[in-house]
């Protein structure tokens, strides 16, 4: 039995209407000025490197939206030269003494991301090794790229019979 003696802690000393007993574990009530510190401070220590490699992300994010705008842009040129009758690109392929020379489907000099259009005759056999020597009748090689970049888009067509 416990002597009366003994004096009786509460949570508010001032109340004295209804003492509660309150157990040692429980006297400390929040987190010291130190452990918020500390906690804040290894908060802002693990976020910098989280928020490097977000900003990571984000600049691949834009370096892909600008190569699928090219690809697009490049491909709905080749599509606008496809649209063209056969008869009229096998012209311009006969026409086209070297594949390295732009054809007239170009765009203007000066146009904003403009875009080049190489029409040839193309070598399927390839037995000499150019491809764009000794040439099959009927078909045509069509390169579009991207003026001062080594980006293109290419295929190969031929008249159906």
């Amino acid at each position: 039995m416990k002597s009366l003696t003994t004096p009786v802690r509460t949570a508010h000393p001032t109340s004295i209407y209804f003492p509660r007993r309150v157990c040692r574990a429980h006297q400390i009530s929040g987190f010291s000025h130190i452990e918020v510190l500390i906690a804040t401070v290894l908060m802002t220590i693990s976020l910098l490197p989280a928020m490097d490699a977000l900003k990571t992300g984000l600049l691949g994010s834009v370096i892909h939206r600008e190569s699928v705008e090219i690809h697009y842009h490049l491909q709905a040129k080749l599509e606008q030269v496809l649209a063209e009758p056969v008869s009229l690109l096998e012209t311009a392929a006969v026409d086209a003494a070297d594949p390295a020379i732009a054809s007239s489907y170009s765009e203007a000099p000066g146009t904003n991301r403009r875009r080049l259009v190489y029409i040839s005759r193309y070598d399927g056999d390839d037995q000499d090794g150019d491809h764009f020597t000794d040439t099959d009748a009927g078909l045509i090689w069509v390169r579009v790229e991207l003026e001062g970049t080594a980006l293109s888009v290419e295929t190969l067509i031929t008249q159906a019979f």
